[in-house]
């Protein structure tokens, strides 16, 4: 698939594509998983999920609350039926989805160079990872209060059978980053991992192991967070917001049922290709990428001299 040189963007008054990867240059952003979509590092593999059952009730539940809220304040039955037929197909979608294997993650083998991107009925392709494309995409609305801006991150895959269908030749992630300085950061995650190495990667892997029960692990992050800000704004947030707006009981639970154990490849082909190689039999960086990464590292300490 044809993508415009890494590095350049394509604006126009309500949008902009930043093009990220092939071939993957240094975005100047540092790597943070901004959306919790990593769900392993180690020394040979990288896995990005995008599974989330804690976006979707982030976002059903405050609009749940707003609606019983407002059906008990108007004393407004209506509002009720209003409400049902705005959230039962979501909430249906979401029980459904709970019923469902979870789905596997893209596995990044920075050892090999490689990536393993799962597909339907136990499919999979190894896809040479400076093929990867990605772009950061930011796109604006003007309304009464204001301009309100979105960005997402989009990867993209090339099918390495020459002989696939049409259908079938290309697929593409896509992740909600809110912006497109976190679309870059969060790209910077995986390309920083597979160049560089696991050591400057920010992940929240660590949320996946629970040797606590829930209110226990809720406490402890409790702490966590007071001692990064303080207890007031820990108390108004992680305490007020995130137990009666946000219902991180209610994450947390359907993460545990539905990521604990996390999904892992049981085709043995993958499970040999994700062992770790010794240094002599690591893959190298290309001419092309290497000359490409000096040209924008030096572009970048021009832009911070």
């Amino acid at each position: 698939m044809s993508m415009p040189v890494a590095g350049t963007s394509k604006k126009s008054l309500f949008s902009q594509q930043d093009y990220l990867a092939p071939l993957a240059i240094p975005t100047g952003e540092s790597a943070v998983d901004m959306v919790n979509i990593i769900w392993r590092k180690n020394e040979v593999h990288l896995d990005v999920g995008s599974y989330s059952l804690g976006a979707g009730i982030i976002v059903m539940w405050p609009m749940l609350l707003i609606f019983i809220y407002v059906a008990q304040s108007t004393n407004n039955s209506d509002v009720y039926w209003l409400g049902a037929c705005i959230l039962t197909i979501p909430i249906l979608i979401l029980i459904y989805s709970l019923f469902q294997p979870t789905p596997l993650p893209i596995r990044f083998n920075r050892q090999r160079r490689e990536v393993c991107v799962p597909r339907e009925n136990g499919n999979y392709w190894i896809v040479p990872w400076e093929t990867v494309a990605a772009i950061s995409s930011e796109h604006s609305t003007v309304s009464q209060v204001g301009r309100h801006s979105t960005g997402m991150l989009f990867i993209s895959f090339d099918n390495p059978d020459p002989h696939a269908e049409e259908s079938n030749k290309h697929v593409f992630w896509g992740f909600n980053c809110g912006s497109s300085e976190g679309a870059m950061a969060q790209w910077e995650c995986m390309r920083s991992y597979m160049e560089i190495g696991p050591q400057v990667v920010k992940d929240n892997s660590a949320r996946f192991h629970h040797p606590k029960g829930i209110l226990a692990t809720y406490v402890d992050s409790l702490f966590i967070a007071a001692e990064r800000k303080g207890w007031f704004m820990t108390l108004v947030w992680e305490g007020f917001c995130g137990i009666f707006i946000f219902n991180t009981f209610l994450i947390d639970a359907l993460e545990r049922l539905k990521l604990y154990p996390l999904p892992e490849f049981s085709s043995p082909d993958i499970i040999e290709w994700s062992k770790p190689l010794p240094p002599e039999r690591w893959a190298k960086r290309s001419p092309e990428l290497e000359l490409a990464i000096a040209a924008r590292e030096a572009q970048l300490a021009d832009c911070t001299a």
